[in-house]
């Protein structure tokens, strides 16, 4: 927990940011065809990525250089989702070779057993998909998804602490999730549903989840009133520097869709037409996913 001196410097940094934010943005100047800074536009990468490449090197933290597959998080959280509707998932994650597949906490035993020896990770979420629940109770949660087999937690924040600006809510609502996570050696993201947030509380979220020594900071839970965008994951990354991972979610479908998100800084993907983004890379037919739902 931060003393009063570290909540006032975190308080410092976070001013800090919002500035030099607005200032990057004034300066800069969006791009003819993004609403993003010009030095953060998702074209950028087109050409390699045109040119034939078939990886790129990325920064995220728990991995090293991977192809498309390597940077998805193949998701189906939908509250409907059905045991064969599971089972279908962790085939094509191990199949396809995806990061992990993402699944609510009831699915996470099920789908480690599933997945044992596949090389696959199994992700699943914590306070999801409102965030307004207390600290202990998203402590115990991640505590039993892990118990259960799960290798990453994407956990949500208490939003409207954020928006009420109790700094120290949100910090201890954050730790909650990250230390446990940190204990057993497991990877922990931070979403911090942008599409809810102002600038300057997306920089304040950011900036709240590197303090607490989260993994990853991620976009949006895919079931608020938007999902991931390039502007938002450009802000983000710049918030973070290199040293974190940064997950867009929600709204990601295509393979044109992806590389935005990479090209402003995204490290992974959390998507549930992962099959059909990973076909497109290959230059396959595409088919539907199987699962849909993120």
């Amino acid at each position: 927990m931060l003393n009063p001196q570290d909540l006032q410097r975190l308080v410092e940094m976070i001013t800090e940011e919002v500035v030099a934010a607005q200032r990057a943005t004034a300066s800069a100047g969006p791009c003819a065809c993004h609403a993003v800074r010009s030095d953060c536009c998702p074209d950028r990468l087109r050409t390699v990525v045109d040119a034939g490449a078939t990886r790129l090197g990325l920064h995220a933290t728990g991995g090293a250089t991977a192809g498309v597959s390597g940077m998805i998080d193949h998701t189906l959280l939908k509250p409907d989702a059905t045991r064969d509707e599971i089972d279908t998932l962790c085939r094509e994650a191990a199949e396809f070779h995806f990061a992990t597949v993402c699944v609510n906490p009831a699915w996470v035993a099920r789908a480690a057993a599933n997945l044992r020896g596949s090389g696959v990770g199994v992700c699943s979420v914590v306070g999801f998909p409102l965030g307004a629940t207390t600290p202990d109770v998203k402590q115990y949660e991640t505590r039993r998804a892990i118990y259960d087999g799960a290798t990453e937690i994407d956990m949500v924040i208490n939003v409207g602490a954020l928006k009420s600006g109790d700094l120290r809510t949100v910090e201890r609502d954050i730790e909650a999730v990250v230390d446990p996570c940190r204990q057993c050696g497991v990877i922990s993201k931070v979403i911090i549903e942008a599409a809810l947030l102002t600038d300057e509380e997306k920089v304040t979220a950011s900036t709240l989840s590197k303090a607490a020594g989260a993994d990853f900071v991620k976009t949006s839970t895919g079931f608020g009133p938007g999902g991931a965008t390039a502007a938002d994951v450009a802000l983000m990354r710049r918030v973070v520097g290199a040293e974190m991972g940064v997950k867009a979610a929600g709204g990601v479908r295509d393979l044109d869709g992806l590389k935005a998100m990479v090209a402003a800084g995204a490290s992974r993907v959390g998507a549930s037409a992962g099959v059909k983004i990973v076909q497109e890379s290959q230059g396959q037919k595409k088919t539907s996913p199987a699962a849909s739902g993120y």
